[in-house]
């Protein structure tokens, strides 16, 4: 089991192999775009069955009728391998498994309080973060406009004026980013917002007008980021994880104090078992100690960036969801 559950993690930790792609990007030879009037192209949707429905056997599952809010969950890279430089939503082997790891995993923290919208989009090959040719950042761009139609699509058709929590990851966080400035980056939309949790991608303050970092446990109306690396290590200079702001996800502060939980866990959220971490902020990233079996001894835990604190997000996610609730 236990062999089992590293290789499965490594396979996606080393997903980065020379792939043989068309040197230039063109939109009209990607997959064909995604119907968000169709089921089948969101991974997660309330009143239905999926992946992000997951909850601890401590837990009781709560109707989705009785949830105030949304999230909005924006999945990292998984699409390693292909002939084109974004993902084929219809591509089944893909979907998967992204419902089984970043979905189940990532968006599931929020169920408890919140509808889970989580749009399949055209996502960029892992390549296009390691690309210095531009053919990367165009095919990112365009995997952007999927996620913005989807947004869309989801304000004009689900959303009915409801309270919005926006959460992403890596990839996923490169787009939410954007998503908050073309969306949220006024004060009559701030106001909507519960909260960002914009995971493992680096954010920069000054990118925004009116949005600003949460800086308290139980701050509304803001955005929180971090990435997740060994304690003692430094990112290389430059590194897409890292930007300017850091939110510790244990203390939900932004100062130096390191904090400790109890609430991590590795490829089972129904576990009883639960693993410890201690985090502190660093140069805007984290640096960490865990006793998560191999993950201790990663470098970079940017594959864990949700899993080290899922259930300090969780807790925290009810709050803000309160705080938010009580001003209105």
């Amino acid at each position: 089991m236990k062999k089992g559950i590293l290789i499965t993690l490594l396979s996606i930790r080393l997903a980065c192999f020379p792939q043989t792609l068309p040197a230039k990007f063109v939109a009209a030879d990607q997959p064909t775009a995604p119907d968000y009037s169709l089921t089948k192209h969101w991974s997660a949707l309330p009143f239905h069955n999926d992946k992000a429905d997951v909850i601890p056997k401590s837990e009781k599952w709560v109707s989705d009728s009785l949830k105030a809010v949304d999230v909005f969950y924006i999945y990292p890279t998984l699409y390693s391998k292909g002939k084109t430089w974004c993902a084929d939503v219809n591509d089944s082997k893909l979907n998967k498994r992204l419902d089984k790891l970043p979905v189940q995993f990532q968006a599931s923290p929020f169920n408890q309080v919140a509808r889970v919208y989580a749009p399949r989009y055209r996502q960029g090959i892992i390549k296009c973060f390691y690309d210095t040719t531009g053919t990367g950042e165009e095919a990112l761009n365009f995997a952007y406009t999927d996620v913005k139609r989807a947004f869309e699509y989801y304000m004009a058709h689900y959303n009915n004026g409801r309270p919005v929590i926006i959460a992403s990851h890596s990839q996923g966080t490169r787009h939410a980013r954007q998503l908050l400035k073309d969306y949220f980056d006024t004060p009559q939309m701030k106001q909507q917002l519960v909260c960002a949790y914009i995971i493992g991608y680096g954010i920069f303050p000054e990118w925004y007008s009116v949005l600003t970092p949460c800086k308290s446990v139980g701050e509304t109306n803001c955005y929180i980021t971090w990435a997740s690396f060994k304690h003692g290590y430094i990112p290389e200079k430059g590194s897409l994880l890292v930007g300017k702001t850091s939110v510790n996800p244990i203390s939900w502060t932004t100062d130096t104090l390191p904090a400790s939980t109890s609430g991590g866990m590795l490829l089972s959220v129904k576990a009883k078992k639960r693993f410890k971490s201690t985090a502190q902020i660093h140069n805007n990233y984290l640096w960490v100690k865990t006793n998560v079996p191999f993950v201790q001894t990663w470098k970079v835990l940017h594959l864990m960036d949700y899993n080290l604190y899922w259930m300090d997000i969780r807790k925290n996610v009810a709050l803000r969801v309160a705080e938010y609730l009580k001003k209105k």
